[in-house]
């Protein structure tokens, strides 16, 4: 592909699910009635599967040793949370439902059921493709580098409202950045009344920090000159 074409792709949506999982520190596990706020206790396997650290006192080990064949039904729920600050900071929320069984002192969860809802709706993740998808490669280090872009590159920012359509910046009250992912940067546009997300595709993915550092130099570039692009925009009102 040519530096010339634009590259429009956006996440699949089960890798969209695996990113969440990867970089979520903490999660809200259900079970039997139980419900426990974890935090750094959970990690996932290269298919997806997610095995729980959790205290010996813990209620949820109670009931993976209380329930019938020991595998007591669960849902666990991750949130996606916008580093930066904006309104409605929740992006996703990633819901697996399954069964818990006990594993040397460990919780490891099957999942039998894999949603995932965006500010764009609602989706159910195929099992298989959720096994097989990996994380956006940028997913750990989005937080770091979204707060770093938005605290120290204000200007940068302010400059790649150039390559947005005038119309969608009509009442824009701040942009901030709300996401960035091996495919593209969103900008949050947020309104006295309505915020909308406006994404900038790379010319090509990014796999890594320094080809994300070139993407980013190429956007600016174009900001700069002023050049048109076109831009896949995702535009939702609410608090996502």
């Amino acid at each position: 592909m040519g530096d010339s074409q634009v590259w429009t792709a956006a996440p699949a949506a089960a890798e969209r699910a695996r990113s969440v999982l990867a970089a979520a520190w903490s999660c809200t596990v259900t079970s039997e009635g139980v419900r426990e706020e974890l935090v750094g206790a959970h990690t996932v396997a290269e298919d997806g599967q997610v095995t729980l650290r959790v205290p010996e006192d813990s209620a949820l080990l109670a009931a993976a040793v209380c329930a019938p064949r020991g595998e007591p039904s669960a849902v666990l729920e991750f949130a996606d949370v916008a580093p930066v600050p904006v309104r409605g900071r929740i992006r996703a929320r990633l819901w697996i439902a399954g069964w818990l069984s006990l594993a040397e002192g460990h919780l490891v969860f099957r999942a039998t059921r894999v949603v995932l809802r965006e500010r764009s709706g609602v989706l159910v993740v195929d099992l298989d493709d959720f096994a097989a998808a990996a994380p956006d490669p940028l997913a750990t280090a989005e937080a770091r580098l979204l707060t770093h872009l938005a605290d120290c590159h204000g200007d940068a920012v302010e400059r790649l409202t150039r390559l947005v359509e005038p119309g969608s910046l009509l009442g824009a009250t701040r942009v901030q950045p709300l996401a960035v992912d091996r495919h593209g940067l969103t900008l949050r546009i947020e309104r006295r009344r309505a915020d909308g997300d406006v994404r900038l595709p790379f010319h090509r993915p990014a796999d890594d920090l320094g080809q994300l550092t070139e993407r980013m130099h190429v956007l600016l570039s174009q900001a700069s000159a002023n050049c048109p692009r076109a831009l896949h925009r995702q535009r939702a009102d609410g608090d996502g």
